[in-house]
Protein backbone atom coordinates (compact mmCIF):
# COMPACT_ATOMS: atom_id res chain seq x y z
CA UNK A 1 0.00 0.00 0.00
CA UNK A 2 1.26 3.24 -1.06
CA UNK A 3 1.62 6.25 1.52
CA UNK A 4 1.91 9.57 0.31
CA UNK A 5 3.32 12.65 2.88
CA UNK A 6 1.35 16.02 2.03
CA UNK A 7 3.79 18.83 3.33
CA UNK A 8 1.78 22.00 3.90
CA UNK A 9 4.29 24.90 3.77
CA UNK A 10 1.44 27.84 3.78
CA UNK A 11 -0.88 28.82 6.09
CA UNK A 12 -3.38 30.00 4.28
CA UNK A 13 -5.76 27.18 3.62
CA UNK A 14 -7.87 27.25 0.67
CA UNK A 15 -6.94 30.56 -0.45
CA UNK A 16 -3.44 28.87 -1.00
CA UNK A 17 -2.17 28.55 -4.72
CA UNK A 18 0.30 25.64 -3.70
CA UNK A 19 -1.65 23.59 -1.74
CA UNK A 20 -4.97 24.00 -4.07
CA UNK A 21 -2.18 22.48 -7.05
CA UNK A 22 -1.16 20.04 -4.39
CA UNK A 23 -4.66 18.81 -3.85
CA UNK A 24 -5.90 18.21 -7.36
CA UNK A 25 -2.29 15.94 -8.27
CA UNK A 26 -3.23 14.07 -4.83
CA UNK A 27 -7.03 13.46 -5.71
CA UNK A 28 -5.58 12.86 -9.19
CA UNK A 29 -3.48 9.96 -7.60
CA UNK A 30 -6.27 9.11 -5.52
CA UNK A 31 -8.65 8.14 -8.22
CA UNK A 32 -6.00 6.36 -10.13
CA UNK A 33 -4.81 4.44 -6.68
CA UNK A 34 -7.81 4.47 -4.20
CA UNK A 35 -5.69 2.54 -1.78
CA UNK A 36 -2.99 5.40 -1.10
CA UNK A 37 -2.86 6.01 2.58
CA UNK A 38 -2.61 9.98 2.49
CA UNK A 39 -0.94 11.90 5.04
CA UNK A 40 -1.25 15.56 5.65
CA UNK A 41 0.98 17.32 8.07
CA UNK A 42 0.20 20.91 8.39
CA UNK A 43 3.57 22.99 9.43
CA UNK A 44 1.55 25.80 10.68
CA UNK A 45 -1.00 23.09 11.95
CA UNK A 46 1.27 20.68 13.77
CA UNK A 47 3.10 21.13 16.97
CA UNK A 48 5.63 21.25 16.24
CA UNK A 49 8.57 21.04 19.13
CA UNK A 50 11.07 23.79 20.19
CA UNK A 51 14.79 22.85 19.47
CA UNK A 52 16.80 24.19 22.60
CA UNK A 53 19.51 23.88 24.35
CA UNK A 54 18.92 20.17 25.33
CA UNK A 55 17.88 19.20 21.90
CA UNK A 56 21.11 20.47 20.02
CA UNK A 57 22.90 19.01 23.07
CA UNK A 58 21.75 16.09 21.99
CA UNK A 59 22.26 16.42 18.46
CA UNK A 60 26.28 17.10 19.28
CA UNK A 61 26.30 14.17 21.92
CA UNK A 62 24.61 11.68 19.23
CA UNK A 63 28.14 13.40 16.77
CA UNK A 64 30.28 12.71 19.46
CA UNK A 65 29.05 9.32 21.01
CA UNK A 66 28.64 10.66 24.28
CA UNK A 67 25.58 9.32 26.67
CA UNK A 68 22.83 11.73 26.40
CA UNK A 69 21.07 13.21 30.25
CA UNK A 70 17.29 12.40 30.82
CA UNK A 71 16.82 15.79 29.48
CA UNK A 72 18.41 15.35 26.22
CA UNK A 73 16.44 12.28 25.07
CA UNK A 74 13.60 13.48 25.99
CA UNK A 75 14.10 16.57 23.66
CA UNK A 76 15.30 14.42 21.11
CA UNK A 77 12.49 11.58 21.34
CA UNK A 78 10.09 14.27 20.38
CA UNK A 79 11.57 14.51 17.14
CA UNK A 80 10.92 10.76 16.01
CA UNK A 81 7.59 10.90 15.56
CA UNK A 82 8.47 13.60 12.59
CA UNK A 83 11.16 12.01 11.21
CA UNK A 84 8.81 8.94 10.83
CA UNK A 85 6.22 10.52 8.74
CA UNK A 86 8.61 10.86 6.35
CA UNK A 87 10.57 7.67 6.47
CA UNK A 88 7.09 5.66 5.77
CA UNK A 89 6.02 7.84 3.05
CA UNK A 90 6.94 6.66 -0.67
CA UNK A 91 5.84 9.81 -1.87
CA UNK A 92 6.64 13.37 -1.05
CA UNK A 93 4.16 16.20 -1.98
CA UNK A 94 5.67 19.76 -0.87
CA UNK A 95 3.38 22.59 -1.22
CA UNK A 96 5.77 25.53 -0.46
CA UNK A 97 5.23 29.40 -1.29
CA UNK A 98 8.25 31.67 -1.84
CA UNK A 99 8.71 33.88 1.23
CA UNK A 100 10.90 36.69 0.71
CA UNK A 101 13.10 34.74 -1.89
CA UNK A 102 13.14 31.71 0.37
CA UNK A 103 10.33 29.58 2.37
CA UNK A 104 8.52 30.09 5.01
CA UNK A 105 9.66 30.30 8.66
CA UNK A 106 7.75 27.13 10.00
CA UNK A 107 8.59 25.00 6.82
CA UNK A 108 12.23 25.82 7.48
CA UNK A 109 11.29 24.91 11.43
CA UNK A 110 10.27 21.24 10.51
CA UNK A 111 12.91 20.84 7.95
CA UNK A 112 15.62 21.65 10.87
CA UNK A 113 14.30 19.55 13.28
CA UNK A 114 13.61 16.19 11.23
CA UNK A 115 17.10 16.76 9.50
CA UNK A 116 19.07 15.19 11.99
CA UNK A 117 22.12 12.25 11.62
CA UNK A 118 21.24 8.73 11.73
CA UNK A 119 17.13 10.02 11.30
CA UNK A 120 17.60 10.93 7.68
CA UNK A 121 21.08 11.28 6.89
CA UNK A 122 24.38 9.42 7.68
CA UNK A 123 27.96 10.35 7.24
CA UNK A 124 31.71 9.20 7.85
CA UNK A 125 34.82 10.02 6.54
CA UNK A 126 33.63 9.05 2.76
CA UNK A 127 30.79 11.78 3.10
CA UNK A 128 27.20 11.99 3.75
CA UNK A 129 24.34 9.75 2.56
CA UNK A 130 20.45 10.46 2.41
CA UNK A 131 18.11 7.48 4.59
CA UNK A 132 15.02 8.65 2.93
CA UNK A 133 13.85 6.78 -0.19
CA UNK A 134 10.34 6.87 -2.67
CA UNK A 135 10.00 10.01 -4.81
CA UNK A 136 8.73 13.64 -4.21
CA UNK A 137 6.99 16.62 -5.69
CA UNK A 138 7.47 19.58 -5.26
CA UNK A 139 4.78 22.73 -6.06
CA UNK A 140 6.75 26.21 -5.53
CA UNK A 141 4.44 29.45 -5.86
CA UNK A 142 5.67 32.72 -6.50
CA UNK A 143 4.23 36.29 -6.67
CA UNK A 144 6.25 37.91 -10.00
CA UNK A 145 8.31 36.51 -12.73
CA UNK A 146 11.66 34.93 -12.24
CA UNK A 147 12.39 34.28 -15.54
CA UNK A 148 16.33 35.18 -16.91
CA UNK A 149 16.20 38.61 -18.05
CA UNK A 150 13.57 40.06 -15.04
CA UNK A 151 15.21 41.94 -12.62
CA UNK A 152 14.43 39.05 -10.10
CA UNK A 153 16.19 36.13 -12.48
CA UNK A 154 15.72 32.78 -10.53
CA UNK A 155 19.67 32.06 -10.71
CA UNK A 156 19.99 35.13 -8.13
CA UNK A 157 16.83 34.92 -6.47
CA UNK A 158 15.01 31.62 -5.79
CA UNK A 159 16.32 30.14 -2.53
CA UNK A 160 13.13 28.19 -2.39
CA UNK A 161 12.79 25.90 -5.01
CA UNK A 162 16.33 25.34 -5.33
CA UNK A 163 16.65 24.82 -1.11
CA UNK A 164 14.43 21.70 -1.53
CA UNK A 165 15.65 19.82 -4.38
CA UNK A 166 18.54 20.49 -2.52
CA UNK A 167 16.97 19.04 0.74
CA UNK A 168 15.30 16.27 -0.83
CA UNK A 169 18.93 15.05 -2.35
CA UNK A 170 20.67 15.46 0.93
CA UNK A 171 18.16 13.11 2.47
CA UNK A 172 18.44 10.03 -0.34
CA UNK A 173 15.21 11.20 -2.48
CA UNK A 174 16.79 11.85 -5.78
CA UNK A 175 13.49 11.28 -8.00
CA UNK A 176 11.80 14.44 -7.84
CA UNK A 177 9.66 16.75 -10.02
CA UNK A 178 8.27 20.44 -9.88
CA UNK A 179 5.34 22.26 -10.69
CA UNK A 180 6.30 25.94 -10.54
CA UNK A 181 3.55 28.57 -10.77
CA UNK A 182 4.70 32.66 -11.12
CA UNK A 183 2.89 36.14 -11.28
CA UNK A 184 0.45 35.29 -8.70
CA UNK A 185 0.43 38.68 -7.42
CA UNK A 186 -0.02 40.38 -11.25
CA UNK A 187 -4.03 40.41 -10.81
CA UNK A 188 -6.83 38.15 -10.97
CA UNK A 189 -6.22 36.99 -14.32
CA UNK A 190 -2.86 36.12 -14.50
CA UNK A 191 -3.29 34.15 -10.90
CA UNK A 192 -6.04 32.17 -12.36
CA UNK A 193 -4.24 31.23 -15.64
CA UNK A 194 -1.04 30.05 -13.31
CA UNK A 195 -3.06 28.37 -10.88
CA UNK A 196 -5.10 27.02 -13.82
CA UNK A 197 -1.63 25.57 -16.01
CA UNK A 198 -0.80 24.17 -12.22
CA UNK A 199 -3.34 22.17 -11.93
CA UNK A 200 -3.63 20.73 -15.52
CA UNK A 201 0.35 20.25 -14.80
CA UNK A 202 -0.90 18.00 -11.67
CA UNK A 203 -3.10 15.80 -13.31
CA UNK A 204 -0.58 15.33 -16.35
CA UNK A 205 1.62 14.34 -13.33
CA UNK A 206 -0.41 12.12 -11.65
CA UNK A 207 -1.11 9.72 -14.35
CA UNK A 208 3.27 8.96 -14.84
Amino acid sequence: MTTLLHLIGSPRGALSASTAVATTYIDARLQAEPTIVVDRLDVWKEDLPHFGIDAISAKYSGITGTPLTAEQQNAWDTLSPLVDRIIRADELVISVPMWNFGIPYRLKHFIDLVTQKDYLFRFDETGFSGMATGKALVIATRGTNYATGTDTPESEFDYQKAYMLTWLKFIGITDVRTITLEQLLFGTEAEAASIAAGKAAAIELAAI
